[in-house]
């Protein structure tokens, strides 16, 4: 990235590495990024399009290239996460996060289903093992072993007593299309009473729309206006040298 090219290089010793390294000192910061970042006679905001890199708004902006690194300088959120995904690559992140299965039962769990228990589908002949669970959703997240459980069946499993333990699945999904959290009408975060469900009234956010949701909030930003870029690049450049 031409950005680091700016910043005067130190010697570094990176982990138990014995010998040093020359490395940009990018803790080096320069006190013209505090001056404009909070400035509307320097900034405008941008929305960052579908599909898009930041050469390319570099130069929908600019005319050139080679100022995408600014878009990290004025936006801490890029810099801390990165560029927005696509909508496609968010749908594969997603799923790999959160590739396991969910079962949502209104069973009481306090005490049954634990995590590292076996769970045998009744009806599927399915098993996993349960992974973790989220009491105050009704959810047993499982590692599938074989094949695949089903809504409305019985899950069996035993304790370390050897007592048989019984829920019935009201349903099963995939883990990045299971619940997060439910919502009402005012986007506020409303707790569930498990045993009985969310009810009607409220919306379901999954993890799949947390990820979404997330990754919008990434494509709004604030750039440097191109009528002053060429002289804050020049400043900025000139502090960090010197």
């Amino acid at each position: 990235m031409s950005y680091f090219r700016y910043f005067p290089d130190e010697f570094y010793q990176f982990g138990n590495e014995q010998t040093t390294e020359i490395f940009p000192n990018i803790s080096v910061y320069a006190d013209i990024v505090d001056e404009i970042k909070d400035n509307v006679a320097f900034y405008q905001d941008y929305f960052i399009q579908e599909n898009t890199r930041p050469d390319q708004v570099s130069f929908e902006l600019y005319g050139t290239p080679n100022y995408h690194w600014t878009f990290y300088l004025m936006n801490n959120k890029l810099r801390e996460r990165g560029w927005p995904l696509s909508n496609a690559e968010v749908l594969n992140k997603v799923q790999k996060d959160r590739d396991e299965i969910v079962i949502t039962t209104r069973d009481p769990l306090a005490t049954q289903m634990l995590v590292g228990q076996t769970l045998n589908g009744s009806n599927s002949g399915a098993v996993g093992v349960v992974d973790h669970r989220h009491i105050d959703l009704g959810q047993i997240t499982v590692n599938m072993t074989s094949g695949s459980f089903v809504a409305g069946e019985n899950i069996t499993s035993t304790n370390a007593n050897n007592d048989l333990q019984i829920i019935s699945a009201v349903s099963v999904s995939p883990e990045y299309l299971s619940a997060h959290h439910y919502e009402n009408s005012a986007g506020q975060i409303i707790d569930i009473d498990p045993t009985v469900g969310p009810g009607a009234s409220l919306t379901e956010v999954t993890h799949l729309d947390r990820y979404i949701e997330d990754n919008e909030s990434l494509k709004s930003i604030r750039v440097i206006k191109p009528t002053v870029v060429r002289d804050v690049v020049r400043s900025f450049r000139e502090a960090i040298a010197s």
